[in-house]
């Protein structure tokens, strides 16, 4: 009777133990209290004091490199079990060139140059959680410069995470960080029980989480453009990852496709993201746009000294590599905002200027610099394109180019430069908030049928539409973007010559976040503009009727002294002639005829015909003698 009572009373008390075991409190560690290595710093701001490693243009790929770029903490734990490292950081003004570091791979002391010893984490700019009450896992939508926790052992920066195993008679362990980029600040470190969800006020506080899961919104449905004839399709990258298959039905990397973001060392590639948004293209039959091969910004650092021989073969090299690891890419953007942001060093464009480390790559000459077109090295690029990517629809991408006519008569000489070549399939046009605020659904309809002249399909590149007030600070205001988006988006959506759209970004996370461009919150709930946008983009009947007249002619054609008749018109409302630079040479408005005759005063050549009537906007070819 003894033994069976003994028994009884021994099986509640190891419940207890692993009930203990299960809620060990967490455990918090201040950055700066370690052995900080003599490459870091320990800055008070704020009431803050944080650590940061001081600025080195030495960035190890794997490791760290040297013990100076080392801290190393003696952490005690109040039991054995599994652990969470969470992290409260912030990352400076660099943003993907300020957001990671190293953390042991596992306790215990580790070798500086060994990669197996240590966890990369990486692409930290974009997420992380700010509120008090968001619970703490792997993405979030915190942005630069302000401070922000992160479940290290479930963020996947690089490398796969890990989780930090304690056992019993082993409560203090040996815990080590290495510094990778400059400009990222480390406040302090929490090791919380796997298996409890953190809210940041927890972490805050160093409080113990809470056994129940968040209650989540969770998406249903298939993509808002599934049976459409043009796709609807979103940016790629971690924090933009959730339910992504339940909106969008193409795929374009964000930041994972750049040059600087594939090969920030030389010859050592970084292709996870990259290989991540292929993969889920590849396994849906989402089209998949590669984002960007050449471009004047967020490019290795490394090649701007080379020789121009030698950047010319890395750009091969480049080319190359992309080609071979990704053979059924649909789409590339081949040059990426060629009007705004030269390859060049010195280059003072829109985004400029381009000074010597800012990523802008300077291989304009290696390219061909201007040449003899104004633009010969994007033609260079584009005819490397074709080379390696011979199966791929070749794109060329930029910004402005929807808000200006005078911007888009600039685009379009180059897109007609690449047509008579043969070389370009697709016109890219970025449509972010601050090119779209403010001007008329008429003008972007104007402007986009300025482009289609070109003969090419259009696609809206990278749409994001913002959702504050004019307050100070601005507030998030679900009206405003609701507005914005039925005003905008029908006009893209229904042009003719516009065949997909791309959002950049919907989720917060989103690179104008801070802007509340994002359309689903943190807790996957929709905005009222993304219920909206579903529902239009499912419900809206798409024209399948052409927008050009295939009744136009032009006669006679080639045209001597540059006298030609307009016929087969549905009563023309507008009749423009341009050069191959776009620049409007003549203009007839108010004809309302089904017969114009035009006398042009030009020079010899080829020019383009651009009639406006009941069919829309119908473009032809004219040759001038």
């Amino acid at each position: 009777m003894l033994r069976h009572r003994l028994r009884f009373l021994l099986v509640p008390f190891s419940f207890l133990a692993l009930e203990l075991q299960a809620q060990n409190a967490p455990v918090v560690q201040q950055a700066e209290t370690g052995t900080v290595g003599a490459d870091w710093t320990t800055p008070t701001q704020t009431g803050v004091q944080y650590v940061t490693v001081v600025p080195t243009a030495m960035i190890n790929s794997n490791n760290p490199g040297t013990a100076a770029r080392i801290i190393t903490y003696s952490v005690t734990f109040p039991g054995p079990g599994s652990y969470d490292l969470y992290a409260r950081i912030r990352v400076g003004t660099g943003a993907a060139n300020d957001d990671s570091f190293y953390y042991g791979n596992g306790f215990g002391t580790k070798t500086a140059t060994d990669d197996t010893n240590w966890i990369t984490a990486n692409q930290l700019s974009g997420v992380g959680y700010t509120n008090a009450t968001e619970v703490v896992g792997n993405a979030g939508g915190g942005q630069q410069q302000v401070w922000k926790w992160l479940n290290l052992s479930t963020f996947n920066g690089g490398e796969a995470p890990v989780a930090f195993t304690v056992t019993a008679g082993n409560l203090t362990q040996t815990f080590q960080v290495g510094a990778r980029e400059d400009g990222l600040d480390i406040d302090k470190f929490v090791f919380g029980t796997t298996g409890l969800y953190f809210t940041v006020a927890n972490l805050d506080a160093g409080a113990q989480g809470s056994s129940t899961p968040p209650t989540v919104f969770t998406p249903t449905g298939l993509p808002m453009a599934t049976g459409k004839p043009k796709f609807l399709g979103g940016v790629h990258s971690v924090p933009q990852k959730p339910f992504f298959n339940n909106y969008f039905n193409q795929v374009t990397p964000e930041n994972a496709g750049k040059w600087g973001s594939v090969e920030s060392t030389r010859n050592v590639m970084n292709w996870a993201e990259l290989d991540s948004a292929y993969a889920l293209a590849q396994s849906k039959g989402y089209s998949f746009k590669l984002h960007t091969l050449i471009w004047g910004a967020q490019q290795p650092i490394w090649i701007e000294t080379l020789p121009a021989a030698e950047q010319l073969a890395e750009i091969n090299e480049w080319f190359a590599a992309v080609a071979q690891r990704y053979p059924n890419i649909t789409q590339i953007e081949v040059v990426n905002e060629p009007t705004n942001d030269l390859p060049l060093n010195g280059s003072t464009g829109n985004n400029g200027p381009n000074t010597p480390g800012s990523g802008a790559g300077n291989y304009y000459n290696a390219l061909g610099g201007a040449g003899t077109t104004g633009w010969d090295w994007v033609i260079t690029s584009f005819e490397l394109a074709r080379r390696y990517f011979p199966n791929a629809q070749l794109m060329i991408n930029d910004y402005g180019v929807m808000s200006s006519m005078t911007s888009a008569q600039r685009y379009l000489g180059i897109v007609n430069l690449l047509v008579a070549r043969n070389l370009v399939d697709g016109v890219g046009i970025q449509g972010h908030a601050f090119e779209t605020r403010n001007v008329s659904a008429a003008n972007l309809a104007a402007n986009l049928a300025l482009l289609a002249t070109a003969g090419k399909p259009l696609y809206i590149t990278e749409l994001d539409i913002d959702g504050v007030n004019s307050a100070m600070p601005p507030q998030l205001d679900d009206a405003i973007q609701l507005a914005e988006y039925q005003r905008v988006f029908p006009a893209l959506w229904e042009h003719p010559a516009v065949r997909g759209i791309t959002l950049w970004g919907y989720r917060p996370g989103h690179w104008r976040t801070t802007q509340g461009a994002y359309i689903a919150n943190g807790d996957n709930t929709e905005r009222p503009a993304l219920v909206w946008l579903k529902n239009y983009v499912r419900t809206t009947v798409l024209s399948t009727k052409s927008n050009q007249n295939a009744a136009l002619t032009l006669s006679p054609n080639p045209a001597a002294g540059g006298h030609f008749v307009l016929q087969g018109l549905e009563k023309a409302q507008t009749v423009r002639v341009l050069d191959l630079n776009g620049r409007l040479v003549k203009e007839v408005k108010g004809a309302n005829q089904t017969t114009v005759d035009v006398s042009l005063q030009v020079t010899p050549g080829l020019y383009v015909v651009q009639v406006q009537d009941a069919y829309g906007v119908t473009s032809r070819k004219l040759v001038v003698e």
